[in-house]
């Protein structure tokens, strides 16, 4: 088998940060020193996937995204891709994926979900005598930390899940747990393949956020895998399990010794420096997994 090509499918908002452009280069070289080539793909050329062996998403994903629709011609086409289309839909829907984690026995926070008929500070009531006196409040498509909200009384509960509810028919509604960073560890094809820390701004409760009009954003702290704790890769690996196997991106809080899930991301960060600190072969376990083995010369 000689050389193969490898689609990295991105769109320009992907590229704002040095940082996420150096991780893409740092792709592309892994690539080459594998004895394959890999392409950058935006959106006008999506035509050109069937040329290519494998498909690597580095944008949005989304269901009403381009993203989607680069993982479904790629497997249209019997390309192998990362996120493939499953693993899209499960991760951007968190009521989907609350309950594959839950039928998994994952550990995740007290979860309630809410329809439209029941946000109300009746509702309310029963979920904080049931659930604790700050709960969290999430619209089921939301990414990057956008339409999740915490609240502290029935009133706040049913202005902001109406609001919520013109996003989706549902909502979910969770405990507040509380901690100054959540852990996340990449998982690749069943494997552990980066661990972090995502220290979590002192304005919010949440790793990213709008505050007072300025955008603050955790701090990420990597960690050497061997010394992540071992009850957090293990709780990590069984989540992403429940979604698939592709490449997922687990968010996770310790509480007490005990590892918490919030929420399994698809197509997870991995920028320079950052994720990729102390996992450098992070690129190049990518690319064996989409296109194989080093070639033979």
């Amino acid at each position: 088998m000689g050389p193969k090509r490898l689609a990295v499918f991105i769109e320009r908002y992907a590229i704002s940060r040095s940082a996420e452009f150096e991780a893409l280069l740092r792709l592309r070289a892994a690539a080459e020193e594998l004895g394959h080539h890999a392409d950058f793909l935006f959106r006008r050329e999506l035509k050109k996937i069937p040329n290519y062996d494998a498909v690597f998403i580095r944008a949005l994903t989304d269901p009403l995204n381009s993203s989607f629709v680069a993982a479904r011609m790629a497997e249209l086409h019997g390309k192998p891709v990362i996120d493939d289309s499953r693993s899209i839909l499960v991760c951007c829907d968190k009521i989907h994926m609350g309950r594959r984690l839950a039928a998994a026995g994952v550990p995740t926070p007290r979860t309630a979900y809410v329809g439209a008929s029941e946000v109300d500070e009746a509702t309310a009531r029963r979920l904080f005598d049931e659930l604790g006196p700050r709960l969290v409040l999430k619209a089921p498509n939301s990414s990057f930390s956008q339409h999740v909200e915490r609240v502290e009384s029935p009133g706040e509960f049913a202005k902001v899940g109406e609001r919520f509810l013109r996003r989706a028919d549902r909502i979910v509604v969770q405990e507040f747990v509380e901690s100054e960073f959540d852990w996340r560890v990449g998982v690749l094809g069943g494997e552990p393949v980066f661990a972090c820390r995502y220290v979590i701004p002192e304005e919010t409760f949440k790793i990213l956020a709008v505050v007072d009009g300025r955008k603050v954003e955790c701090r990420v702290e990597a960690v050497p895998l061997a010394d992540a704790p071992p009850k957090i890769v293990a709780t990590a690996v069984a989540a992403a399990g429940a979604i698939g196997g592709g490449l997922y991106g687990v968010d996770l809080k310790d509480v007490g010794g005990e590892p918490v899930v919030i929420e399994v991301n698809d197509n997870p960060t991995i920028n320079a420096d950052e994720e990729d600190r102390f996992a450098p072969d992070v690129y190049a376990k990518v690319v064996r997994h989409l296109l194989g083995p080093k070639p033979p010369r």
